[in-house]
C-alpha cells in the first residue's frame, strides 16, 4: 500500500479527484446561486403585481376597500404577506404581528425578519417585502416568505454533499484501483529488467496489447534490448572474427622476424625481413584504423562534420582516380553521373565508401567467359533520394550471402584467395546508415551491383568546382587503404 500512494497513477488520479470535486462544487454552486435568484426575480414580479393591484384598488374605494381586501387576503392559506398601518404605524389590517423596528420606514424593497403571530415572536421568518406609501400617510407591506427558497437550498446543499462525498469515495476507488494496474505492469517490468540484468538478455517486457503509453515504452525498450543483443551478438562474433583473422598475419609476422633472426646472412637481407615485418605491420594497422573508423560509425560521433557537397563531383574524380588500377586489372570503368547530385554529408567518408566498392569491383568484378570487362559506377536521383551503384560482372555474391557480408570480417570461400580482411563492404554500409540512407546488394545478371541510396540536400544556388576537377579532400584519401581490408 505505501508504494502504490507514492505512484505517479495515484498521484495524478487524486489531482484529477481534486480539481474535479473543485469544478463540481462550482457547478453546484453555479446551479444553486441561479435557483436562488430565479425564485428571487419570480417573488418581486408577484409582490410588484399584488402592490400594483392593490393601490389601484386604493385609488377607487379608498382606504376601507384596501383594509377589507387585505383582511380577506390574509384569511387565506400561502407565503404571501400583508399589512396595512396608520401614518403613526398602527396595524389595520394584514397577517404579520411583529417586524423588524424601522422596517415601515423604508420604502422600497427589502429583506427583513418577521412574525406572524405573538407566538413566534422568539423564532422570526424571513421574507422579501416592499413597502409602499399611500395617500394620507398609510402604509402598505406587500411581501412574500422565503420559506420555500430556504428549503430549496437545504435540498441542493443536501444533493451537493453527498454529490461531493460520492464522487470523493469513487474518485478514491478509482485511484486505488488504475495505481493498482500500473503498479502491477510496473513491478512487471521491474522483475523482467532484474532478470535481465542478472544474465538472462533473452527476456522481453510483457504488452498488454491496449497500445497505451506503457505499451509504447515496453515496445521501445524491447528494440532497445533487441538492438544491444544484435550488438552483443556482434561483438563477440567480431571478437571471434579478430581472433581467426589476425592471427594468421600475426603469426606471420612473428615467424618473418624469427626466421630473420636466425637465417640472415647480411644487413641486406635483415633489411628485407624488416620491410616485409613492416608491410605486414602496415596491414595490421589498416584493420584496427577501418574497424575504429567503423565503431565511430555506429556511434555516429562525427555528425559535427557533414556539411553540403557535390556528390558528382566526388563519383567522377574516384572513378577518374581507378581507371589505371582498372587497365592493370583488364577492366574498363565505365561512370554514368547526373551532374549537380548535392548530399549532406561527410566527403571523405563517402569517398572512402565508394572507392572500397570500385575496389571490390576491380578485385572480386573480373568477368569470366563472354562477359563484358566493364565496371560501372552511376549517379541519379531516384525520387527525393540520390541512387550510387557500382556494378561488375564477375560472379557476384549468393543471395543467402549477401547480407551476410556487409558484417565485419565476412568473407567468402571464393574470395579468400584475394589480399583483404572483409572490413570494406561494412564499411560501406556504415557510412551509409550514418548519412540515414540505405545499402543493398543486387543480381548484376551476371555479377554484382551495389545501390547506396542517400537523402537528396534541398536544392540551392551553390558554387562547384570545374567539371571532371577532382577535390583535394578525395584526392588526398588513400584508395589503397580500407578498400583493401
Amino acid at each position: 500500500m505505501p508504494n502504490l500512494f507514492r505512484t505517479t497513477a495515484f498521484k495524478l488520479t487524486a489531482i484529477y479527484l481534486v480539481i474535479f470535486a473543485l469544478f463540481a462544487g462550482f457547478v453546484l454552486g453555479y446551479v444553486a446561486w441561479n435557483a436562488k435568484r430565479l425564485l428571487d426575480d419570480q417573488i418581486r414580479s408577484t409582490i410588484d403585481a399584488e402592490i400594483q393591484g392593490l393601490a389601484e384598488q386604493q385609488r377607487l374605494g379608498g382606504i376601507r376597500r384596501l383594509v377589507n381586501i387585505i383582511e380577506r387576503r390574509s384569511r387565506g392559506p400561502g407565503a404571501s404577506l400583508y399589512l396595512v398601518t396608520t401614518p403613526v404605524g398602527e396595524r389595520l389590517a394584514g397577517n404579520v404581528e411583529a417586524l423588524q423596528p424601522g422596517a415601515l420606514d423604508r420604502p422600497g424593497e427589502s429583506e427583513i425578519e418577521y412574525s406572524r403571530s405573538s407566538d413566534a415572536l422568539d423564532t422570526p421568518s424571513r421574507a422579501i417585502v416592499r413597502v409602499f406609501m399611500l395617500p394620507g400617510g398609510f402604509r402598505l407591506l406587500v411581501g412574500r416568505d422565503l420559506e420555500e427558497r430556504d428549503r430549496l437550498g437545504v435540498v441542493i446543499r443536501r444533493a451537493a454533499g453527498w454529490s461531493l462525498l460520492l464522487v470523493f469515495v469513487l474518485g478514491c476507488f478509482a485511484s486505488w484501483f488504475v495505481a493498482r494496474r500500473v503498479l502491477k505492469r510496473i513491478d512487471d517490468m521491474t522483475d523482467t529488467a532484474q532478470t535481465i540484468m542478472a544474465g538472462d538478455l533473452k527476456g522481453r517486457l510483457a504488452i498488454s496489447g491496449t497500445g497505451d503509453e506503457l505499451d509504447r515504452l515496453a515496445l521501445n525498450l524491447n528494440a532497445m534490448l533487441d538492438r544491444i543483443g544484435e550488438l552483443m551478438a556482434g561483438m563477440q562474433e567480431v571478437s571471434d572474427n579478430i581472433a581467426h583473422d589476425l592471427k594468421t598475419p600475426l603469426t606471420r609476422l612473428r615467424n618473418r622476424a624469427e626466421e630473420a633472426l636466425r637465417t640472415a646472412q647480411s644487413p641486406d637481407e635483415l633489411r628485407g625481413a624488416l620491410d616485409a615485418s613492416i608491410d605486414e605491420a602496415d596491414n595490421l594497422i589498416r584493420v584496427f584504423n577501418a574497424l575504429l573508423m567503423i565503431a565511430r560509425l555506429e556511434t555516429g560521433r562525427i555528425n559535427d562534420s557533414m556539411a553540403e557537397l557535390d556528390l558528382s563531383e566526388v563519383v567522377s574524380g574516384l572513378a577518374e582516380l581507378y581507371e589505371p588500377l582498372a587497365e592493370e586489372a583488364g577492366l574498363e570503368i565505365v561512370t554514368e553521373v547526373t551532374p549537380n547530385l548535392r548530399v549532406s554529408g561527410n566527403r571523405e567518408l563517402i569517398g572512402q565508401a565508394l572507392a572500397n566498392l570500385i575496389d571490390n569491383a576491380l578485385k572480386y568484378g573480373k568477368p569470366t567467359g563472354d562477359a563484358v570487362p566493364v565496371v560501372r559506377v552511376a549517379a541519379g536521383v531516384v525520387g527525393e533520394q540520390i541512387e550510387l551503384t557500382v556494378a561488375d560482372h564477375g560472379p557476384g555474391i549468393p543471395e543467402a550471402d549477401r547480407g551476410r557480408v556487409l558484417e565485419r570480417f565476412v568473407r567468402l570461400d571464393q574470395s579468400r584467395s584475394k589480399p583483404g580482411f572483409g572490413l570494406g563492404l561494412s564499411l560501406a554500409a556504415g557510412v551509409v546508415r550514418l548519412h540515414g540512407g540505405l545499402i543493398r546488394l543486387e543480381d548484376n545478371a551476371p555479377g554484382l551491383r551495389v545501390v547506396m541510396l542517400l537523402p537528396e540536400a534541398p536544392r540551392k544556388p551553390v558554387e562547384t568546382a570545374g567539371e571532371g576537377a577532382l577535390p583535394a579532400s578525395t584526392a588526398q584519401a588513400n584508395p589503397a587503404g580500407l578498400q583493401s581490408v
